[in-house]
Formats: structure tokens, C-alpha cells, sequence
């Protein structure tokens, strides 16, 4: 009932920004997140957070939700003559989202804004990842479609756009999945507001995920201090492997 009545608030919040400032100050487009903050405990197994918002003028809503991003090689393997699979070429791409979803209130290909879609990088076809290195086009090419599976496997990325809905004539609402194995760091969510095949307003939302409890201290401690986590690491594994030979010998 409390999340309720904070989405129906933020809802208020919204119509008041949208119409209540006066002609000379409204806002065309406004949206928000029912929270900002993505707590990724050592349980956690995925939320959902609800995107709201309101337009005052027509035309579609189209919305993308980017991890961020960051290098990620594929390998490609082979097997060998003694019939063991090795790797027998690897890849790096640039600029890749950790995690990358997109919203709309029509699907893509019914908004006839190929020009926009591909300018804002909206939708899988249109995302834009740098490859480092010497490679023939169709190469690149196999290894890119290879890395949107894996992601779309992994349910970093989603194969086809969510769907958002509208309230009436100008309020509108989707809601955002992340999986367990969401990546940790600042995302952002940008909202557009596309007309006769055009982006005629956008609004950015920060979102952050963030490691919390003692998962994270244990992550923070692992990456700041790697030579002592790794010799405490061999310690316990020791001191564990010695537990047990007792155990059994006592038995």
C-alpha cells in the first residue's frame, strides 16, 4: 500500500510540473523512476522498478535503459585434431553497455523514425559498439551477433521493446526487470518523445546499482586489497581442507 501511494504522489508530483507551473514554464515531457537505487544484496535475485511519466504533447514515448559501459571480448572456439575444443580467435569490443533495454509505446518499426532511432542508438540494430582491431566486416560482423546473444542470454539485453502504456491522453508507465546478475555502477534512463519521425523532447534519469551489506564489503575489499584477499583466500582454503582430514580421521 505505501509503494502504491509513493507512485500515486509521484504521479501528483508530475501533473503538477507538467500543468501547474503556467504557460510560460510548463514542461512538455517529465518522467521518474519509482526509486533511483538498486540495492544488490548477497539474496538478491532481481527487482522491477516502475518508469512513470506525462506528455503534454502527442506523439510516441520511447525509453532506454543503459548499464554502463565497457570493453567485452568473445572467443570464438575450434576443436583440434586430438578433439579438444580451444579458443581460435578472440574479439574486443568498445563501448559496450553492461545492460541495455529498450520501451515504447509502438514498436520501433511502426514509428518511421529510422533517422532518429539510429542517431540515439535506440534498439539492437542501432547500438553502436566499437571493434578493436583488424577484422574483415563480415568478421566483426559474426562476432557482434555473437556478443548480443550472450547478452540477450545472460538477460542483459532484451531481444524486442518493452511496452509502455498510456493513462489517458498524457500519462504513461512501463516497468523495468533487472535480473540477479545485473551489473553494479551508474545507468541512465533517457525518455523520448518522438513526433512525425522526430525526437522533439528527451529527459535523462540516473539510476544507480549498487553492491550493499557485507557481499559488497567483501567485493570492495577483494579489488582494493587483491593480494591480501588472495592469501586469506588460500588460508581459509587450508584451514578447511585441514578441518576436515581431523573430522574424518576422528571418525
Amino acid at each position: 500500500m505505501t509503494r502504491a501511494r509513493g507512485h500515486i504522489l509521484g504521479l501528483l508530483v508530475l501533473l503538477f510540473a507538467l500543468f501547474g507551473n503556467g504557460p510560460a514554464r510548463a514542461q512538455v515531457l517529465v518522467a521518474d523512476l519509482s526509486n533511483h537505487l538498486v540495492q544488490v544484496t548477497t539474496g538478491f535475485s532481481g527487482t522491477e522498478l516502475l518508469l512513470f511519466g506525462a506528455a503534454q504533447d502527442e506523439g510516441d514515448v520511447v525509453i532506454v535503459i543503459r548499464g554502463p559501459d565497457g570493453p567485452a571480448t568473445l572467443r570464438r572456439k575450434a576443436r583440434s585434431g586430438f578433439g579438444i575444443w580451444i579458443n581460435s580467435d578472440e574479439f574486443t569490443f568498445n563501448g559496450v553497455p553492461s545492460f541495455y533495454k529498450v520501451a515504447s509505446s509502438r514498436p520501433l518499426g511502426e514509428l518511421k523514425a529510422d533517422n532518429a532511432l539510429a542517431t540515439h542508438q535506440i534498439g539492437l540494430a542501432n547500438l553502436q559498439v566499437e571493434g578493436a582491431g583488424a577484422r574483415t566486416a563480415d568478421t566483426v560482423e559474426d562476432f557482434r551477433e555473437a556478443l548480443l546473444r550472450n547478452k540477450v542470454r545472460q538477460e542483459l539485453f532484451a531481444p524486442e521493446a518493452g511496452e509502455v502504456t498510456f493513462l489517458g491522453d498524457s500519462l504513461f508507465r512501463t516497468r523495468v526487470s533487472f535480473p540477479s546478475n545485473v551489473p553494479t555502477g551508474r545507468f541512465t534512463v533517457t525518455v523520448f518523445l518522438l513526433r512525425a519521425g522526430q525526437v522533439v523532447n528527451a529527459q535523462t534519469i540516473p539510476l544507480i546499482v549498487s553492491k550493499t551489506g557485507i557481499g559488497a564489503e567483501i567485493y570492495e575489499f577483494a579489488h582494493r586489497r587483491s593480494a591480501l584477499y588472495g592469501i586469506g583466500a588460500i588460508l581459509i582454503a587450508l584451514f578447511a581442507g585441514w578441518l576436515a582430514s581431523a573430522i574424518f580421521r576422528k571418525a
